[in-house]
């Protein structure tokens, strides 16, 4: 301001110079001089105004902005922790979700496996026990088979040898009586010619008599001898059959028993 008091009075020195060389009016020249004053004065009011009012504006304009930054910095702050606390529920929700899952899955799975291993254990118990069963029920079936048969085949035998014993007996019986007549008819008939011829044949009959009745007997006794050793052979070869069928049943038996 100083300096423009400054430059007015040097251009009115300047004008009164002028004024003097060519008769000016000093009223006219302090009113141009006032007004020139007031004119300045008005542009730097104006000037100082702008620049405050540009300063308000940008003060103004600063202040929206850190408001707005304050405010988007804020809300992202915001967004960002609604976002992670999103994140961390739905994280923490998932992962109860899991475990639950995996525990029901396991406890499944656990249950499943008990179970077909019960079913596997009582299957296998009532195969092990109906195979025991039967091989004892075959086992049994076998010893009386055999049993019966053994009893069947020693009557058999027992039974033809009687009937042998007794046709033997029966045929050398016949065989000795028709020799004794056949022998007692030619003594009648040698006795008529001479009683020599008749002692003869008599002997001669005797003896043959005597050698048949030997041989008959000896042939019964061996074929009775032979029978009763056919018959202890039987009855031995049938008694250790039946104590080797029971003795590999049993071991069959006790061989089932170790290993279930």
């Amino acid at each position: 301001m100083k300096k423009m008091i400054t430059t007015s009075v040097a251009v009115a020195a300047l004008l009164l110079t002028g004024a003097q060389a060519s008769d000016f009016d000093l009223n006219e020249m302090f009113k141009d001089m006032k007004d020139a004053a007031v004119s300045m004065s008005k542009d730097a009011k104006d000037s100082v105004t702008t620049v405050k009012d540009g300063t308000v504006e940008t003060t103004q304009s600063a202040e929206r902005t850190v408001t707005n930054v304050s405010k988007d910095v804020k809300d992202t702050s915001v967004k960002v922790s609604d976002d992670l606390k999103t994140t961390e529920v739905s994280t923490s929700k998932d992962s109860r979700d899991t475990v639950v899952s995996v525990s029901t899955d396991t406890k499944d799975s656990i249950t499943n496996t008990t179970k077909d291993l019960k079913d596997s254990s009582t299957v296998a118990s009532k195969e092990m026990k109906d195979s025991a069963i039967a091989v004892s029920g075959d086992s049994t079936s076998a010893l009386k088979t055999v049993s019966n048969d053994s009893r069947d085949s020693v009557k058999n035998v027992s039974g033809d040898l009687n009937s042998s014993i007794s046709n033997v007996s029966s045929d050398s019986a016949d065989s000795v009586k028709n020799v004794s007549n056949d022998s007692a008819d030619s003594v009648k008939t040698v006795s008529n010619d001479s009683k020599d011829s008749v002692d003869s044949v008599a002997r001669n009959s005797n003896d043959s008599v005597k050698t048949v009745s030997n041989d008959s007997r000896a042939s019964v006794e061996s074929t009775a001898t032979n029978s009763s050793e056919a018959a202890k052979t039987a009855s031995n070869d049938t008694r250790d059959s039946i104590k080797s069928v029971s003795e590999n049943a049993n071991d069959s038996v006790k061989t089932i028993a170790i290993e279930n």
